[in-house]
């Protein structure tokens, strides 16, 4: 072997250890990534368990609630997430003992129609799930079924309805092994879909009105539609959420498919450069600005997608990373209180004004979406 071959044998090997290097580094950044996302997740919920110790403690901001209405329900779907990646007992503990102290119940008995009443069984059923206990399954399933042998499926005329109860019908169609939860899931959602005010959903956009008083000919001030952040916020986590749950072979699966790809494409086409997405979609004049419910729901829905194989990488991660790195950096407060959160409502005006230091009338909800998001961020590769 002559001299030119060991030249040749000692720079292959210069390069194997450089790529071998590379490739430990990229799995450094990968995993010092991930801990910063566990990090800033533990921060913002600590901060939200510190204050509101008592789980059952109504809640009074500019107005009373009880704690298990739809507001606080979404942090607990959010603390299932964070759950699931990070087991600590204590927040399975802060989970069980929100139940306890509800008695297992829903804001207004089963015979409620309301979605908001109905969006805690979704943690009531998750827990259901990691400890079956009789009591926590007994009203929200009592509830719904009263529901479908009613035959009355007119009752999601707001899109955020759609997040707040049809997880509900997946997950008991998928416990019970029983399709009548997934026909009527259907049947709701296309009343939402393509009958309530002649269809919330605008298929030229990829986008929904939040209910009928936005159908056109409401405009907003620039003339475009009101696509409210927030509110398609709350169909991508629906969609996510029922996905994940239902069969492969579910009759409308396909559909509620398309209509997350083609929404993920509405949603896509209007982030800020910033990485936010502003209140109104369609109009930046129209109490624009940063906004951090919004934002965090459809990151929860674009990461959800590129884990699942169903979103192009290419396409969605570098929209991922702006806006995870927009929030974290803009929004999050050192305590681990949210900034930018808009207060409840259903439209731009709503819930003003939202600044880095305004405090909604109920913060709850924000953290549950942006702790969706960030589970969602943590298991991106």
């Amino acid at each position: 072997m002559n001299l030119r071959f060991f030249v040749f044998l000692g720079m292959l090997t210069t390069m194997g250890l450089v790529l071998t290097n590379c490739s430990s580094a990229k799995k450094a950044v990968t995993e010092k990534n991930n801990a910063d996302v566990l990090q800033v997740m533990r921060l913002t919920n600590q901060y939200f368990m510190n204050k509101w110790p008592d789980t059952g403690k109504p809640i009074y901001t500019t107005r009373w609630r009880p704690s298990n209405i739809w507001t606080r329900a979404v942090y607990y779907e959010g603390l299932m997430a964070l759950y699931q990646i990070d087991p600590n007992k204590a927040y399975y503990e802060y989970a069980v003992d929100w139940g306890n102290k509800h008695k297992w119940g829903l804001r207004n008995g089963i015979e409620t129609r309301n979605a908001d009443d109905h969006a805690c069984g979704q943690t009531y059923l998750d827990l259901y799930e990691i400890d079956p206990q009789p009591e926590r399954i007994k009203d929200i399933k009592a509830s719904i079924d009263g529901i479908i042998a009613s035959g009355k499926y007119d009752d999601w005329t707001w899109i955020d309805a759609i997040q707040m109860a049809m997880p509900i019908f997946a997950k008991l169609g998928v416990m019970y092994k029983d399709d009548k939860y997934f026909d009527f899931m259907y049947k709701m959602y296309h009343h939402s879909k393509h009958v309530e005010g002649g269809g919330l959903y605008n298929k030229e956009d990829k986008l929904w009105w939040r209910d009928k008083d936005f159908v056109p000919p409401y405009k907003e001030p620039n003339g475009e539609d009101c696509y409210w952040s927030r509110g398609n916020g709350w169909v991508v986590a629906a969609l996510v959420r029922v996905l994940e749950l239902i069969p492969e072979n579910e009759k409308h699966r396909a559909e509620y498919l398309q209509d997350y790809m083609e929404l993920m494409e509405g949603v896509a086409a209007a982030q800020r450069e910033d990485g936010f997405w502003n209140v109104s979609l369609h109009d930046p004049t129209n109490f624009g600005g940063r906004e951090t419910s919004g934002t965090a729901l459809f990151v929860y829905g674009m990461a959800w997608g590129i884990n699942n194989g169903i979103l192009d990488a290419a396409t969605y991660r570098p929209m991922i990373d702006k806006a995870w790195d927009a929030m974290v950096k803009e929004a999050v407060h050192p305590s681990g209180f949210l900034g930018y959160l808009q207060g409840t409502g259903k439209e731009p005006k709503d819930g003003q004004p939202v600044s880095f230091s305004s405090v909604p009338d109920f913060e709850d909800y924000g953290l549950g979406c942006f702790l969706l998001a960030g589970a969602e961020v943590y298991k991106l590769k």
